[in-house]
């Protein structure tokens, strides 16, 4: 055979799955947490949503606009980034932190680094960092009820785990940010994901296994299960397992890079929450590990068979 074969990049792999399906797919399985958020928090809750949505959808459109490139906004993905981001947010949070927090999640981690496929961490948790850093107070001012004042997380790490109802945790009647109350929405996405094959649970799964033996380990309080239903049902874990930590672009391809990015997430929310001065530390160990993740595949995705043509000839 004279001529040689000009094999074009990765992946080969065809399915009949498209992005905008799968992200459709991720919007449908966030509904029932958002839902309960609304039900939960108010009408002011759903602007929130609906405001963060819009915004998104707007940005990447102006952006790709103005710098004469292919509109995506039907593949659904800012609809995704907005929901995320609004869902991170508490409701009471004025609107025009939620429009920048919008922009700096599409312009600057999505848009700027290549697009869609091409973010180094998830754009949504990448905005609620920046909005938390900038705006710390109105970030972790929480009311619920008419009441104002802490998350059950944050009174988990002060006063123990007498001072909080896990079963109220577990339920969502709780206050905290709007997406992340209820466990039980969560988890009912998180089974619709696993049933349309969108993720896998490993990541999941490993994820919440790692950061219960840190917490049994080295939580300061023994093999205390009550104590560990609390930091699990609290601050935002699940959403974080199902729906940020799986996120294609910035999680590993590869089994195994799989796990040991699921368990280096365990270990840095376990560190943060324990030994850090934030009763949070989900968004901060899934940004830093997205980090990671191409070292994680570096070492972690099979080699492909054969050799290289040049070593032959």
């Amino acid at each position: 055979m004279s001529g040689k074969y000009n094999v074009s990049q990765n992946p080969h792999v065809r399915d009949k799955s498209s992005t905008s399906r799968i992200m459709l797919d991720v919007c449908i399985a966030l509904m029932p947490a958002c839902a309960f958020g609304v039900y939960n928090f108010g009408i002011r809750a759903l602007v929130v949503l609906l405001v963060a949505v819009a915004s998104s959808v707007l940005f990447e459109l102006l952006y790709q606009k103005l710098m004469h490139k292919k509109v995506t906004i039907n593949d659904f993905s800012a609809v995704v980034t907005g929901l995320l981001l609004g869902m991170n947010l508490p409701s009471t949070i004025p609107l025009w932190m939620v429009v920048l927090g919008s922009g700096f999640a599409i312009v600057v981690v999505k848009q700027l680094f290549g697009g869609l496929g091409q973010n180094f961490m998830n754009p949504a948790l990448g905005a609620r960092c920046f909005l938390l850093i900038s705006f710390a107070g109105r970030m972790t001012t929480f009311t619920y009820d008419g009441i104002t004042g802490a998350t059950p997380l944050a009174v988990l790490k002060t006063d123990g785990v007498g001072a909080v109802d896990v079963l109220s945790m577990f339920i969502g009647n709780i206050s905290g940010v709007i997406g992340e109350t209820s466990v039980i929405a969560i988890l009912v996405g998180g089974i619709y994901l696993f049933i349309r094959k969108i993720i896998t649970p490993i990541i999941p799964m490993v994820y919440i296994a790692v950061f219960s033996l840190f917490i049994l380990l080295f939580g300061g309080q023994g093999f205390d299960l009550t104590y560990l239903a609390a930091h699990l049902c609290g601050g935002g874990l699940m959403l974080g397992a199902f729906f940020m930590a799986t996120d294609y672009v910035t999680s590993p391809v590869s089994n195994m890079g799989k796990v040991v990015y699921a368990v280096i997430l365990g270990i840095l929310t376990g560190l943060f929450r324990v030994f850090g001065n934030s009763a949070e530390g989900v968004s901060y160990a899934i940004i830093f590990t997205n980090l990671l993740v191409p070292i994680i595949e570096k070492f972690t995705v099979p080699k492909a068979f054969g050799v290289n043509a040049k070593e032959v000839s």
